[in-house]
């Protein structure tokens, strides 16, 4: 991805003061809306508060409350990752997390499309020394795909995900095929 503003504009854009909500800003109403994408690698789930994506993740079930994403700069954005293409822009995100694991999803939105790096690298770019603790911010990024927490691999292999290391591979082979 080579536009990164997405991310630092929707931090950046949330006024000062506004009441926390379940752990998460309130924006708005403060209501989310849960939604579905259909995608080669299965269902995923989309939370949406107005027009920014606050979550992303691979569904193990998809409930009777969820519609179909109607979302078009995220629905863009996933076709054209799905298809094969690298997308050139950010919808608006706003991933609720502490500011180590901002700082080091903001990192991932770095690793080019169709390329890997290791966690100790990633710990390196961050300026941390245990790779674990990057490993954990990692695991814990709420926008999968999107942030790209696949790209971010074992020294001696393909490492854990938080959805397998299947869509793990797949999400790889769908950049590396493409790249």
């Amino acid at each position: 991805m080579t536009n990164n503003t997405g991310f630092e504009q929707s931090v950046a854009s949330i006024p000062q003061g506004q009441e926390r909500v379940g752990g998460d800003l309130a924006l708005g109403d403060g209501k989310r809306k849960k939604t579905a994408y259909a995608s080669p690698i299965g269902a995923l789930l989309l939370e949406m508060e107005g027009p920014t994506l606050k979550a992303l993740r691979v569904a193990t079930s998809v409930g009777e409350n969820v519609s179909q994403c109607d979302n078009a700069l995220v629905l863009r954005w996933l076709d054209c990752f799905f298809s094969g293409n690298e997308p050139d822009f950010l919808p608006p995100l706003d991933p609720h997390g502490t500011p180590f694991q901002r700082r080091v999803w903001q990192e991932l939105l770095k690793i080019p499309y169709g390329s890997t790096v290791t966690y100790g690298e990633l710990a390196r770019r961050v300026g941390c020394r245990s790779a674990q603790a990057v490993g954990q911010a990692v695991a814990r990024n709420p926008i999968a795909i999107v942030i790209p927490c696949h790209r971010v691999v074992a020294s001696g292999g393909l490492g854990g995900y938080a959805y397998g290391s299947f869509c793990k591979q797949k999400l790889l082979e769908l950049e590396a095929t493409t790249h």
